[in-house]
């Protein structure tokens, strides 16, 4: 039996009817994480998808799990299943570093509260993920501990800033592991890697315990092979902390609800389709430029699958969208540099060696311990904050940002869910954007705005481009619908494969024969209502 085939879930069906143990599972996961972590460039390129690998903490709680689970104690559906944990989220084994100098050798005094959840309900934890530092990237090229690789294409990035994350489900180094999302963290890594990504609602998980980048934005989340793994993980998640003074109690997400129901509340099975859901579908958002012509194909063929599934969808245009990034940049980065002032050198973490007084102490161990893109965002942030340009920037993107939640609000008002392309184009090569940010940024565009709204999202896999990489949609919702969501994304993955589709690790660019054709024969009629179809190639990257 490959342990690593089967999806969260089904493993920990499986440990439960005793057909697997939660050693034997962990046992798997640690032995392929480790294997990887052993290549080097010279026979092989690593996925690094890794941080740390906790090899003894991890198989000493999954015997500890199991003891739970043979005693007949009721634990959650994933009880015995091991994960990775996104290395900027506390946990108590190992170290929590956000993939920056400045965190070297820290180890967190306390758990998360997501972590302390997922422990009581029977997670293993494999290990950190890797990330860009301080979550602040789009590829996972930013890490002080080395770069992340596509799963999908060695030669690419996964996405980021949870590019860990996604590499280590995409690869088969866990079955399910949390990021975090400030600007598409969740949802980028999600579709450029080929899995499902879930950004809830803010506040509905607490950030206890979060290395904070945006304070009003980040937003923890799972990613994992699909739709219905993502809905047990957050119902483990969710929920009230008292610890976080942004968390909210009402509407905790319970796996119990009529998620993969037929809109009807009638709770029975997503083979029932979307009948009565109203998708809006922004026109204008698949004409933006630099937006891969593989990309639009592939949503738009989706778009059809879920009018074939019983959903009504509409065309219109959701204005603002040109304002998103810029507004998202403001607010982010005047976040991070006041949420990062706290890495002095005194505290805990990096200190700069030799300096001759306090004054240095600050000067030498920031500009050491931070990386080029961190220092940058702190810049640009401390400039936005200074009292010469407050009005004219922050306050301003403050007053943006209450126009894009009402623009959203109205379309919400109208439609159930509204569909886009997660990402412009598929996963581009290593070293394609790190030196132009603008670039990097852009990537951004169709992800920023549920930050901004505090509004739910998901990516999940519609197909592959040309060049036989990954493609993702991205459905937002109005607050606290993540049922809506996951019970589309669910019934749309109980009728296509994507979501089932593997990786064939060693290959270079691209996914072999299967990933490509699978995209190929997806989008030939995907224009279907908005022009330009999906028979376009090579727009990927």
């Amino acid at each position: 039996m490959d342990i690593r085939a089967f999806t969260a879930l089904e493993t920990g069906k499986l440990i439960k009817e005793k057909k697997i143990s939660s050693p034997e599972a962990t046992r798997a996961y640690l032995d392929a994480a480790k294997a990887d972590q052993a290549k080097a460039i010279g026979d092989g390129a690593k996925i690094n998808a890794y941080t740390e690998i906790l090899e003894e903490e991890a198989m000493a709680r999954a015997q500890a799990v199991q003891r739970r689970i043979d005693a007949g104690e009721a634990l959650s559906p994933i009880a015995g299943v091991p994960m990775a944990m996104k290395d900027n989220i506390c946990t108590t084994e190992g170290h929590t570093t956000a993939a920056s100098k400045i965190l070297g050798g820290f180890r967190a005094p306390y758990d998360a509260g997501v972590t302390e959840r997922l422990k009581d309900a029977g997670a293993v934890i494999l290990g950190k993920a890797n990330m860009d530092e301080f979550a602040m990237g789009g590829s996972t090229e930013t890490s002080y501990l080395g770069i992340t690789r596509n799963p999908w294409g060695l030669s690419c990035v996964p996405g980021g800033s949870s590019g860990g994350s996604a590499a280590a489900v995409a690869a088969g180094l866990a079955p399910y592991a949390l990021g975090s999302d400030t600007g598409g963290s969740i949802r980028q890594p999600a579709s450029f890697c080929g899995l499902t990504g879930l950004k809830p609602t803010y506040g509905s998980v607490s950030r206890y315990g979060l290395l904070a980048f945006g304070s009003s934005l980040d937003q923890i989340g799972p990613l994992a092979r699909d739709a219905r793994d993502c809905a047990a993980i957050l119902s483990v998640i969710s929920g009230r902390d008292e610890r976080d003074s942004t968390s909210v109690s009402e509407k905790p997400f319970r796996l119990d609800e009529p998620l993969f129901g037929d809109g009807s509340g009638s709770g029975d099975g997503a083979g029932a389709g979307l009948r009565g859901r109203r998708i809006g579908i922004p026109a204008n958002y698949f004409s933006m430029p630099g937006m891969s012509g593989d990309v639009r194909g592939r949503v738009l063929a989706a778009a059809e699958v879920l009018r074939g599934l019983g959903a009504e969808t509409e065309e219109f245009e959701l204005p603002m969208i040109d304002a998103a990034v810029p507004t998202y940049l403001i607010i982010a980065c005047a976040e991070a540099s006041s949420n990062l002032s706290r890495y002095d050198g005194v505290k805990y973490g990096y200190r700069a060696p030799a300096a001759a007084d306090i004054h240095d102490v600050y000067y030498r161990t920031r500009s050491e311990g931070f990386g080029t893109e961190v220092k940058r965002r702190i810049i640009l942030g401390s400039f936005v904050l200074s009292s010469g340009y407050f009005d004219a920037y922050y306050k301003k993107a403050l007053q943006v940002r209450g126009l894009i939640k009402d623009t959203f609000d109205k379309a919400l008002a109208k439609y159930d869910i509204i569909l886009t392309p997660t990402c412009p184009t598929a996963a581009y090569p290593i070293g394609g954007r790190i030196d132009d940010p603008l670039a990097m940024y852009l990537g951004d565009i169709f992800t920023t705005s549920a930050n901004l709204t505090g509004q739910p999202a998901l990516s999940a896999p519609c197909g592959f481009g040309g060049g036989g990489m990954p493609v993702g949609m991205q459905l937002i919702g109005g607050a606290y619908s993540e049922a809506l969501l996951l019970g589309t994304a669910a019934a749309y993955q109980t009728v296509t494969d994507h979501h089932k589709q593997r990786p064939s690790l060693g290959a270079g660019l691209g996914a072999g024969a299967d990933g490509a054709n699978n995209g190929a024969g997806d989008g030939a009629d995907g224009g279907a209502g908005l022009g330009a179809g999906g028979a376009e190639k090579g727009g990927a990257n």
